[in-house]
């Protein structure tokens, strides 16, 4: 049985990387807020959020395959969310110079009131030394302010990446592999 996909999801890049793969869908906001929970693990965030958003946008569209995501970045024990301004992009920034720090993309796949796949795929980055003058430049463009751990693989951020370990696309907020697995377990499958 086909189905119409929707994406919970306002990410350019999550739209970009499904239209990509060469998948139809509407987008749709969840309208879910970001909040951590105390003592919540990143694993644990990143989960929780995307079946959030993807059981909330199910639930007003029950007919329709819905597709969540959330990304999520951690360092030194540290979850770094989309930074407030420019001072704690600075802050993120500065934390990531120079270390290895890992995101975390989940996402799950609902209709109606019920997940029925979910998975969190994780990659490992690293990033080379960072100069004040680096940080100050890529924080002037405005790129970090919309991204997880307030950097865009991507974009201009890309440059400061040494390796990946794991999936670039899962950085990018969406690790499409699996998603389309998923997608094609649930029965909605790229046009040949």
């Amino acid at each position: 049985m086909s189905s119409k996909l929707i994406l919970a999801s306002g990410s350019p890049r999550r739209r970009q990387l499904l239209s990509a793969a060469g998948l139809s869908f509407e987008l749709q906001e969840s309208g879910i807020e970001e909040r951590r929970l105390p003592q919540e693990r990143a694993r644990e965030y990143a989960l929780r959020m995307a079946q959030a958003k993807a059981l909330a946008v199910a639930r007003r569209h029950p007919a329709c395959l819905v597709l969540g995501a959330d990304t999520v970045v951690e360092c030194q024990a540290e979850i770094l969310e989309k930074p407030v301004d420019a001072a704690d992009a600075q802050r993120m920034l500065t934390i990531l110079a120079g270390r290895g720090h890992v995101v975390i993309t989940a996402f799950a796949v609902a209709r109606a009131s019920r997940l029925i796949e979910t998975q969190a795929v994780q990659s490992e980055v690293f990033f080379r030394p960072l100069s004040e003058t680096e940080i100050r430049a890529y924080i002037a463009s405005g790129e970090p302010f919309d991204k997880a751990g307030g950097y865009g693989i991507q974009g201009l951020g890309g440059s400061f990446i040494s390796r990946v370990d794991g999936p670039r696309d899962n950085v990018m907020g969406l690790p499409v592999a699996k998603v389309l697995a998923a997608l094609k377990r649930c029965g909605i499958a790229r046009p040949s």
